[in-house]
Formats: C-alpha cells, structure tokens, sequence
C-alpha cells in the first residue's frame, strides 16, 4: 500500500454532481480538454471554487466568476516531474510552475537535509509564489565510496543528513526506523554502479533485501536507482517495488527468464520512472545549436557550463558507453530514443506504471523545460502524445497515491492545470505554447522570456 499523504496541506477532495454556478471563482469556457485519463479532447467549460474543479460542463455562467476564454485552446492537467534534484529551489521552482510543472518528486539530492525538504514542503504549499506541490524520499540510502558520493563527489554529501551510508544489516534497522518518521513517499536506494567508467561497486544484495524488508514493516515503498539490467534483477530479488530510472536497461522479449523477472516485479504493481532526458543530457555538450530554442528561458542559455573541448570529451566517452550498451551504431539522438520508447511501450502494454521523470538538476537538464524535452524524446520514439501527457498526469499522481486530488482534471480535484495555445495531440512540442498556468485554482505568475 503506498504510503499515504499525511503532510500534505489540503484534503482528499470529494467529487459532487452539482454546483452552484452563481459562486464559483473562475470560469475558463469553451476550451478543448484533454483531461489525462487518456480519454479524447472534448469542448467544455470548467468551473473552479475554493481551488478545486466544481463543474465541468458544456456551458457554464456565473456574474461573479473571473473568466477565461479558451475558446481554439487547449487544457491539460497540470504536469508532473518525478525525477527533480534542487540545490536552489527558490530559483528552480518558479521555473517549474513557468513551463506547467505544478508538482515534483525529489528522490534525494545533494542539498537534501530534513530542513532542506521541509522548506521545500512549506513552499509548495503556499499560493503567493509559484512553487509546485513537493512530494519526496528519504535520504539515498548507499555506501561510502558508492554513487552518488563518488561518481558525483561534492561537500554537500554528509552521512547522516544528505546521505546514509550503509555499514552493516544491523544498521538498516535503525535508519528505516528513523527517516519512517518523517513525511516521505518512501526510502530511496541507490543500487547503481555510476553512469559511466570508472564504474563503482554496487550495493551488496543482502542490503537491498534488509531494506525493502524494513521499510515493508512501517508500510513503505522502496524507490531504487538502477542503471542496467544486472541492477533491475537485483532489484526484483530484494523485493524493490518503485525504479526511479529506466535508462540503461534493455528489455528483450525473446529471454524468457528476463520475462519472468518482469512478471515477477509487476505483481507488486511497480511505478517505473523514465528519465530518458539522462541521455539527451550527455549529447548536449555536442549540440550548442539546442541552446537557440526559443522555448528555453534565457537563463537557462546563460547558466549552462561553458562547453569547453574537455565536457565535449567527457561526452564522447558517454555516449560510447550508450551506444555499447544500447548495441547502436550510430549515435543520433533517434537512435538513442527508439529501443528505448520500444521498451517503454511494451512494459506499458505488460500493465506496468510508466512515469514521466528528468533527472533535472544534473548539468543540461533543466527545471520545468526538460519535462518537455522528455516528452518530445517519447515522440521522437514514436509514442502517441495521449500516451505520453498520462504518463506526466494521472500515472504520476497515482505513484504518489495523489489521485484522488491531482493528476487529471476531473470535478473534484485540485484545480491544477495548464492552457495551451496549441494542440498537443498533434504534436508534443505544442506543450511548450502554454497560455496560462493555474496551480489550486489561482493562475499563476510567469517569468519574462
């Protein structure tokens, strides 16, 4: 059972089959919705009160509600992002909320003390200043001399506030039994053995069994890191329920005892994030034309590592790797994006909960624009936009057993959307043409371009 929403700072909303339409506050009417439960567009009108969706209906009229025209517009629920690391979420979270990012999941990170996510929490939860609803893990649990600490070295990992480094089973215990008491979605496991050469070792499997075991006793999920299919199988033994990234694992229907590892891991009813943007990051370093997009905010085309001869070799020697791993011959960002799109799809078919996620924090992987980017990688893949957009909406709130409030526009919900000038059933890339944010039921503030 995932773990329930305890601090978040509004109720489980009720749907009703009325409403008063004489006291709503907002009325955007006449707008093509696209509610992400995966049904077709239909032109409607939506009535908003108190930041939850009142009444959707052909026609709706109210003399004292605030109006939006959306008539030749587009509606979609607001977007999810769960894979997000942020060291300055001041700056990062209007970001957000400017490309229609209203909620996150934070598996951890550098900066991630129980402060850190507190503040992070308590922002989200205001309506002054655009922020998206937070939701995140524990701490990484890992080991010393293991990823992140050392394929990503930093000050910022310090054992027993930003990282948890296993020593012994017995240990586990203890440590599950402390972050148990703090709002997360569950413990965040980081089995992986870095994302490129010098590799680092692995977890021991005996850790990854004491930690599912462990956190199974408090009614927590473990959200693990894995990067290959040697790291996948571990998981599925140690009875993870929840992956945080698929790039790196191949699925070959043709192996039997693979499909019967996949069988195995979807009786838990496992969510899967994907963070195919992981990959496009490692290309960027070679491709300064993608900074002239003109949907990216200028700071993020000011911000970015100066693309010295020494990043530019750095991503070489990723991409070799990709393309070992990937058996590619070619090394386009097409050829990257297919198998993997394939694979996506087919698990999807198979019934698993496939989860838009970036990586975004991590160098040319942008807060709020990377989402689309993402989506865009699905496209290119050849997954259809009504596919992709559930992935970002309803499948993302149910892993964060949000769904019963976010994750779809549907009467009783949280009033978080986004309107677009463009259709994005024609093409992904239209989720860019975004018109108005509206987090709660307030539309908000976005930054200049």
């Amino acid at each position: 059972m995932k773990n329930l929403l305890r601090w978040i700072l509004f109720p489980v909303l009720l749907a009703c089959n009325s409403t008063s339409t004489d006291q709503l506050d907002l009325i955007i009417f006449n707008v093509n919705l696209i509610d992400g439960t995966g049904k077709p567009a239909q032109t409607v009108s939506i009535g908003i009160k108190n930041g939850e969706i009142s009444a959707i209906e052909p026609s709706i009229s109210s003399a004292s509600a605030r109006t939006i025209d959306g008539s030749g517009k587009y509606l979609i629920p607001g977007l999810f992002d769960c894979h997000v690391h942020t060291k300055d979420f001041e700056t990062d979270f209007p970001r957000l909320v400017h490309y229609g990012v209203t909620s996150i999941f934070i598996p951890g990170g550098g900066a991630c003390t129980n402060r850190y996510y507190k503040a992070m929490r308590e922002r989200g939860n205001q309506d002054t200043i655009p922020a998206p609803y937070v939701f995140h893990t524990s701490q990484h649990f890992s080991m010393e001399g293991r990823h992140p600490s050392k394929t990503y070295p930093s000050p910022d990992w310090k054992d027993g506030e930003t990282i948890f480094y296993l020593r012994d089973t017995v240990q586990v215990e203890k440590l599950v039994n402390q972050v148990a008491k703090y709002p997360i979605q569950g413990i965040k496991l980081t089995i992986e053995d870095g994302p490129a050469p010098p590799f680092v070792e692995r977890i021991p499997q005996e850790f990854i069994n004491k930690v599912t075991k462990e956190a199974s006793k408090y009614g927590m999920e473990v959200f693990a890191h894995v990067s290959d299919n040697k790291e996948l199988e571990m998981a599925i033994h140690g009875g993870v329920q929840n992956l945080v990234h698929f790039t790196g694992v191949n699925i070959d229907q043709e192996d039997p005892h693979q499909m019967q590892l996949l069988e195995e891991f979807k009786q838990r009813d496992p969510y899967w994030v994907t963070t195919l943007m992981i990959d496009k990051s490692f290309l960027y370093p070679l491709h300064p034309e993608w900074f002239e997009n003109k949907s990216m905010l200028p700071a993020y085309r000011y911000e970015v590592k100066e693309l010295t001869p020494e990043l530019a070799e750095r991503a070489k020697i990723y991409i070799a790797v990709l393309m070992e791993e990937y058996g590619l011959t070619e090394s386009t960002l097409k050829a990257f994006m297919v198998p993997q799109v394939n694979d996506i799809q087919f698990l999807s078919e198979q019934g698993f909960n496939m989860v838009l996620g970036t990586d975004a924090g991590n160098d040319f992987n942008f807060a709020g624009y990377s989402l689309h980017e993402e989506m865009q990688l699905f496209e290119l893949g050849g997954m259809e936009p009504l596919d992709i957009l559930k992935m970002g909406t309803l499948n993302a709130a149910k892993m964060m057993n949000a769904q019963d409030s976010l994750g779809s526009v549907e009467i009783g919900k949280i009033a978080n959307m986004v309107l677009l000038d463009k259709n994005p059933l024609e093409s992904i890339r239209n989720t860019l043409e975004i018109n108005t944010v509206i987090k709660k039921g307030v539309v908000q503030k976005r930054l200049s371009k």
